[in-house]
């Protein structure tokens, strides 16, 4: 039987059984770690050795639950009508041993009744998420100083409005979401109660509540702190990187993700793939990707999405197609962030394209691009109409994770038909679908990683500087960089190499030396890492204008 090292935390609850302990406190860090279905496995044990553990019981059903990643709609019809009826026997389980256990367990219980609705096929979910945050603020105004409830509690408020508690471009909490509450229970915990810092609940939840907003940097010591506490648990040795991409801090993103995923190789070699905590395996993998592309890192970046494609054989896909399949087609991305026109002409498409339908669409997109930047413009218009095809082709279930698949591939379609009219020779129409590749990126449903792996202003500003605009290509680098007030936080990629490169360019043309030389510091220091010469902010821009 495999241990997993799930850290120190503990928690006193009535129980007979030391075994029946261990598990139900595994299940506890399973569940703060976002591995439901290991901490619904170790709740069941728990329940198993000792029946007449109330909050064992309490555990399952909380388990296998909603959460922030699996909202009751990423349920299939027959799961949810599965989990529906395994949570309402173990609530009544719990229900049955009230006088048995202490007030504060009896009101966790009692709580967490108000999460499940009976009739599993009611559309609107809103009223049960809603109860349950308004049955767990009574249990917190009651026991303020219990780590735990103010974990539950502050997740419950954030799982009314789970990717969009903040609003991004007034940096203002989202209206109708609990925002500012789970704020004020989250940092009153952390910042008041002893051992908080060493609660990973606690510390996870205010990762994902501060990501979103305009100071993602309030949660950095959070983070750092999460990497020491579960050792076993890839998805909090990971958590930390959803702040340090937002500050720029991409080593970081790169190295700290490559260690949670070989951590998390461990949970594979017990469980395999098919099951929702591969989300959070693949999601590992993909943010390595992700940093290695800011570095200039091409290798990590190809070796990162290859690993992907090793994840995710098709038995895996088939699980859950409408939310793995898109990770498996990262590599095209970072083939087309590397200027890389004919190893894309090179790559072998999959061989069903129907399961792999949004990897099939971002193909023929890049090759599109390819064949533009390769100057074979016939050839490129002929692959911009089966690419947009493929496109209407991907089912509407299908997503990008918190965005569809359909919303990402339309800013893809724009970068594609900007390249093409660009290197035809209709400069200013090239343009204005670049720009138009903007405003949807921009419209994306926040996720970390963002939704479409290139930032699409890398591409505007090239072309604009091949154009000769350089005032426009100065601001756009502003606007990525996040050297302005025109962009919203988490759309910004501070002291990203691209951009610093755009930047200095455009201020050593208009003949700006002391910002200059200020960001030339800065583009020094992002070069060091890199492992390929950075001439341009996007290989688009032709190498004779780059040089």
């Amino acid at each position: 039987m495999t241990e997993f090292n799930l850290g120190t935390y503990r928690r006193d609850i009535t129980i007979s059984s030391p075994e029946a302990k261990h598990q139900f406190d595994q299940g506890l860090i399973w569940l703060y770690g976002y591995n439901h279905e290991a901490a619904a496995d170790c709740f069941e044990k728990a329940r198993q050795l000792d029946p007449d553990c109330g909050m064992a019981h309490w555990g399952v059903a909380h388990a296998i639950g909603p959460n922030y990643n699996k909202p009751w709609e990423f349920f299939e019809p027959e799961e949810r009508v599965e989990t529906l009826k395994r949570a309402h026997r173990a609530i009544e389980s719990a229900l049955a041993l009230r006088d048995a256990v202490t007030p504060l367990e009896a009101a966790l219980i009692d709580a967490l009744a108000h999460r499940f609705p009976t009739d599993p096929g009611i559309e609107d979910y809103g009223p049960w998420n809603d109860s349950f945050s308004d049955s767990m603020r009574k249990v917190y105004a009651d026991h303020k100083d219990d780590l735990d409830v103010a974990c539950i509690f502050a997740e419950a408020l954030m799982n009314r409005t789970p990717w969009l508690l903040w609003d991004l471009p007034r940096g203002q909490p989202a209206e109708g979401a609990s925002t500012a509450e789970a704020q004020a229970v989250l940092e009153t915990a952390i910042d008041t109660l002893p051992g908080a810092w060493d609660h990973p609940g606690l510390l996870h939840m205010y990762i994902h509540l501060m990501e979103m907003s305009p100071t993602p940097e309030k949660a950095l010591r959070h983070g750092d702190r999460l990497l020491e506490l579960v050792p076993d648990s890839g998805h909090l040795l990971h958590m930390a990187t959803h702040i340090d991409v937002l500050c720029g801090d991409y080593q970081n993103v790169v190295s700290r993700n490559r260690r949670a995923a070989e951590v998390d190789k461990k949970y594979e070699a017990v469980a395999g793939g098919e099951n929702f905590y591969t989300v959070y395996r693949v999601h590992n993998v993909h943010f390595e990707a992700y940093g290695a592309m800011f570095l200039g890192q091409p290798e990590k970046a190809l070796a990162a999405s290859e690993e992907l494609m090793r994840m995710l054989p098709d038995n895996v896909i088939r699980f859950f197609p409408d939310l793995f399949e898109s990770f498996y087609g990262k590599k095209i991305h970072v083939m087309v962030r590397f200027g890389m026109w004919q190893e894309i002409l090179d790559e072998p498409f999959p061989g069903d394209r129907e399961l792999y339908s949004y990897t099939t669409a971002a193909m023929h997109q890049a090759r599109a691009v390819a064949l533009a930047n390769l100057g074979r413009m016939a050839e490129a218009r002929a692959e911009r109409d089966v690419a947009v095809q493929a496109r209407k082709d991907v089912p509407e279930s299908r997503l990008v994770f918190n965005n569809t698949a359909e919303n990402v591939l339309m800013i893809g379609e724009a970068m594609m038909d900007g390249e093409i009219d660009f290197k035809s020779g209709d400069r200013e129409g090239g343009l204005a679908h670049l720009r138009r590749s903007v405003e949807l990126d921009d419209s994306l449903i926040y996720d970390e990683p963002w939704g479409w792996m290139q930032p699409t202003r890398h591409a505007l500003g090239a072309l604009l500087m091949e154009d000769g605009r350089f005032d426009e290509a100065e601001a756009v680098y502003r606007a990525d960089l996040g050297l302005d007030n025109t962009l919203a936080r988490a759309c910004q990629h501070p002291r990203n190499i691209w951009s610093l490169h755009g930047l200095h360019e455009c201020l050593v043309r208009r003949g700006e030396k002391t910002e200059a030389l200020h960001i030339k510091l800065q583009l020094d220091q992002a070069a060091a890492r890199a492992t390929v010469p950075i001439h341009a902010s996007c290989y688009c821009r032709s190498k004779a204008q780059a040089a």
